[in-house]
């Protein structure tokens, strides 16, 4: 258990340290090795998750399974490679927008608690401290977002506060239900919000409770997600904060949530499971249904609108968690295997999309679309990182995202066939969205203004070749993995 006390305290160190020396020329350094640390320890969770199925007990405060170690790696290597690009970005905006030295502190410090909270919450296995660590993640993006102090920086912070404070508070309220319920079947009481014993006493749970339980879960965590109609602040919140905040903010923080749903259906499936019809058995998995093709549906419409590239592709996650929510709201296994690889190619591709975006921004002057034209010609490795990175979001062949929505649609079609019209017309409607926009930035003509800058693309590249890989050919490993995580989650699995 070491090592997860080792994968959790490095980034809760980090942001005190460097709420002291962020500032420093050697700040941007730090928070890179903190980064690193972090993302070597989680490597070698997997590691021993792969040797040893679990790591934990029933009544553990941490507990590890394959389900939430490959997110708790994603999360690390991901939040290592923007540490990557933050330095050079993060010089260039203290630069241009003046940035004092406290809040750089600031910036620094928040970044690695960000980490820690998201970290915190796949980690445990109370659903009271994921609830906690969720809010901590609220507070922690809350900074972020307003670093700029600009007018419209300070309103989005706000909305986002006033918002997923709203919706996390509706979780509190269902975290509270949940233990009502649980405290009545579960011997010990002080173990009455851990996930293992939820889940082995979940048949014994108050199905009416568990179900009014859930609604306000799905409200709270659903904030987070970015599910319709609670979605407002997301689109604002990457517009106005600092880019590498978007890259995790879209790529992770959005996983978290969702995987907190993940493990309260679970629970609900299991307490519904002797009801008399299919329906009630089935509701938690129709209500996510439903909130994810609302979702998507609305998302890929409000994509031909936007006039700022980063609100662009806050739609564009917005889409993609619509199509994850829907895709373990049908339950099938196929489905949920498609949503565990979904969950991984989309945090890839869309973190590093906005490290595109960020760099384009920068050589623009402006998250303007309309100002920003001709990137491959002003430099080319940021015009074909942000017209790559398209092409994959967008669904195209033969990268992971297209193997992903393949294998949902293929679900969606021997379980619902109706509602694969509807997925099919979004992702029509969602690439015609992402092309109208994305050709003349990355083929118009180069503006006289536009000057290149100090680019950090490998991570960029690095994060395509992955999912270029993963729509190739899932190692062997890897799809075995996803398999035994679809058995835990639906019961049985695909291979």
């Amino acid at each position: 258990m070491m090592v997860v006390y080792f994968l959790v305290g490095t980034p809760l160190f980090g942001a005190l340290l460097l709420g002291i020396v962020g500032h420093k020329k050697e700040g941007a350094r730090i928070n890179l090795l903190l980064s690193f640390l972090t993302m070597i320890s989680s490597l070698y969770l997997v590691y021993l998750i792969s040797q040893q199925q679990i790591l934990g007990n029933d009544s553990s405060d941490f507990y590890i399974d394959s389900l939430n170690v490959y997110l708790l790696a994603l999360t690390a290597v991901v939040g290592f490679t923007t540490a990557f690009f933050s330095g050079p970005y993060m010089l260039h905006e203290a630069k241009v927008r003046k940035l004092s030295d406290a809040r750089m502190r600031l910036y620094h410090s928040s970044y690695q608690g960000f980490i820690f909270t998201m970290l915190l919450g796949l980690s445990t296995n109370n659903l009271g401290v994921l609830w906690v660590s969720l809010e901590g993640a609220t507070l922690t993006t809350v900074l972020l977002v307003s670093l700029y102090r600009t007018p419209s920086s300070i309103e989005a912070a706000w909305k986002y506060f006033i918002l997923c404070g709203v919706g996390i508070a509706q979780a509190l309220f269902g975290t509270v239900l949940v233990y009502f319920a649980a405290a009545k079947v579960i011997p010990n009481v002080e173990d009455s919000l851990l996930w293992t014993q939820l889940f082995a006493h979940a048949g014994e749970l108050n199905p009416v409770i568990i179900t009014i339980a859930f609604v306000f879960l799905l409200v709270g965590y659903g904030t987070k997600v970015g599910l319709v109609p609670l979605h407002n602040w997301l689109p604002d919140a990457h517009s106005e904060g600092p880019t590498p905040m978007s890259a995790v903010l879209s790529g992770l923080l959005l996983n978290v949530a969702l995987y907190a749903l993940i493990r309260i259906k679970m629970i609900t499936d299991l307490a519904l499971e002797g009801e008399q019809t299919v329906h009630i058995q089935n509701l938690a998995g129709y209500l996510m249904m439903g909130f994810g093709l609302i979702s998507f549906t609305v998302a890929v419409l409000f994509l031909h609108r936007q006039r700022d590239i980063k609100r662009l592709f806050s739609y564009s996650s917005i889409e993609h968690m619509g199509l994850m929510t829907f895709a373990f709201g049908l339950g099938t296994p196929l489905s949920t295997f498609a949503g565990l690889l979904h969950m991984l190619v989309h945090g890839l591709t869309k973190s590093a999309i906005f490290i595109s975006v960020g760099h384009a921004a920068q050589i623009a002057g402006t998250q303007s679309i309309e100002k920003i034209r001709g990137l491959i010609q002003t430099q080319p490795k940021v015009g074909w990182g942000l017209l790559i990175g398209t092409v994959v979001i967008a669904g195209f062949p033969p990268f992971g995202i297209f193997t992903s929505e393949f294998l949902l649609l293929s679900s969606t079609v021997h379980t619902y066939p109706w509602l694969a019209i509807p997925l099919l017309m979004g992702l029509s409607i969602a690439f015609a969205g992402l092309f109208k926009h994305i050709q003349p930035m990355c083929f118009g003509n180069k503006p006289e203004n536009q000057q290149p800058v100090k680019a950090t693309m490998w991570p960029v590249f690095l994060h395509l070749i992955i999912v270029l890989w993963l729509g190739l050919a899932i190692p062997e490993q890897l799809s075995q993995w996803f398999n035994n995580v679809t058995i835990l989650i639906t019961g049985s699995g695909v291979l």
